[in-house]
């Protein structure tokens, strides 16, 4: 296969996909009806929706075929991206950067054709595309190719909606923070009134004030009552269940496991993901967490040699005053330079190939680097040549209430 194209605005391409913040894995239901709508207006057997992040094509729709992601050198998507049109190729079994790779149907025949159009986000930028394929070459007509063009655009535009709708319902949740942080503010002074009111209650007799003593033990009632209130606020935010902008580590190592272990087996690579137990149900932001971690995870793979292994470890560690999300990402693999790790820190653009010749972006690791200080994290790398690298990133979360 000739060498991988790489778009001159990459760098500001995976920006721009890493803000819509996506959970590939969750997408599906999204766009199975306009996968299906485009293989039937084009009578091709199937269609995909795949978007390109720096080292993978995650199929996040399709129709006709079962695909979930495939590295991005192996991609025909990756050439639709580097268009402002319409891709094809009339015969992937002859043209040479594909005839060796076997695309098949469900059915096992052999694929032929690709159709694409890119799918274009509001700022300019190609995230991916839609496509349809064929076992037999064929002619589009252009007011199909338009049709095309006008799902593409649906795509596109429920994306953004889907991106509009997670940033209301964070603003939902900062708003239900701020009921929590009433609720346990007011528990204070009001724990000191029925304090007073019980010191006066229990001296009642001598005071012999009956009117008085009857006034407090009303504001004894209420204020117990006002109390009661606040702690069932209070419990009901504690008992509530993740909402759509958090993660804990027990649903985080789900989710990396069924996002990553596809790569590592493709390339027979032992992958796992180590939580603490004792933090696993802590609740936490998972604001860029995928894109993060999952540059990091297939960056590893990309430089660890078969039988190689790559590890996750996941924490949540609270002080008084702080609480932050520890994740680290090891691998046994070539390892990196000092050069090459100050240009990472620095935010920098590096390329390299990966062990078994994969195409070298360049850009996931710069795009963690952005996404890390975007949140005020930190970020570590210790490595040896020919020993592996760690990468240790710290992120800081918002303190819970208790």
């Amino acid at each position: 296969m000739s060498s991988a194209p790489i778009p001159e605005n990459e760098l500001n391409r995976i920006l721009n996909l890493s803000d819509f913040d996506l959970d590939y894995y969750s997408l599906e239901d999204n766009f199975k009806d306009l996968t299906r709508l485009a293989a039937k207006a084009l009578g091709a057997p199937i269609s995909l929706v795949n978007l390109i992040d720096s080292f993978t094509q995650w199929t996040v729709a399709s129709h006709g075929m079962d695909l979930k992601q495939m590295p991005r050198e192996d991609s025909v998507c990756q050439y639709t991206i580097m268009q402002d049109e319409a891709y094809k190729i009339d015969d992937l079994t002859t043209d040479e950067r594909y005839k060796d790779n076997i695309f098949t149907d469900l059915k096992g025949n052999r694929l032929k054709y690709y159709f694409g159009v890119p799918l274009t986000t509001n700022d300019g930028y190609n995230i991916g595309a839609l496509c349809i394929l064929d076992n037999q070459t064929r002619e589009i007509d252009p007011e199909k190719v338009e049709f095309l063009k006008i799902i593409a655009k649906e795509i596109i535009n429920r994306l953004t909606a889907l991106k509009v709708i997670k940033s209301l319902k964070y603003k939902l949740e900062q708003a239900d923070q701020v009921q929590k942080k009433v609720a346990h503010d007011i528990r204070g002074p009001i724990g000191g009134i029925i304090g007073l009111a019980q010191i006066i209650s229990e001296q009642g007799d001598q005071n012999k004030l009956d009117e008085v003593l009857e006034f407090v033990q009303l504001i004894q009632k209420s204020g117990t009552s006002l109390l009661e209130l606040a702690d069932e606020i209070l419990t009901a935010n504690k008992a509530k269940k993740l909402n759509d902008n958090e993660l804990n580590l027990l649903t985080l190592k789900d989710k990396l496991e069924k996002l990553y272990n596809p790569q590592a087996v493709y390339k027979n690579i032992n992958f796992k993901v180590n939580i603490n137990k004792k933090t696993e149900d802590i609740p936490f932001s998972k604001d860029k967490l995928l894109q993060i971690i999952g540059n990091l995870i297939s960056n590893a793979m990309k430089f660890t040699s078969e039988n190689g292994a790559v590890t996750v470890d996941l924490d949540i560690i609270s002080t008084v005053d702080h609480t932050n999300l520890h994740i680290k990402v090891k691998d046994d693999g070539v390892g990196i330079s000092k050069d090459r790790i100050d240009a990472i820190l620095n935010g920098q653009v590096a390329s390299t190939n990966g062990t078994q010749g994969e195409a070298g972006y360049g850009f996931g690791l710069a795009l963690v680097k952005h996404l890390i200080d975007s949140l005020k994290g930190s970020l570590e790398i210790t490595s040896a040549q020919g020993e592996g690298t760690t990468f240790s990133i710290t992120l800081p979360q918002k303190a819970n209430m208790n």
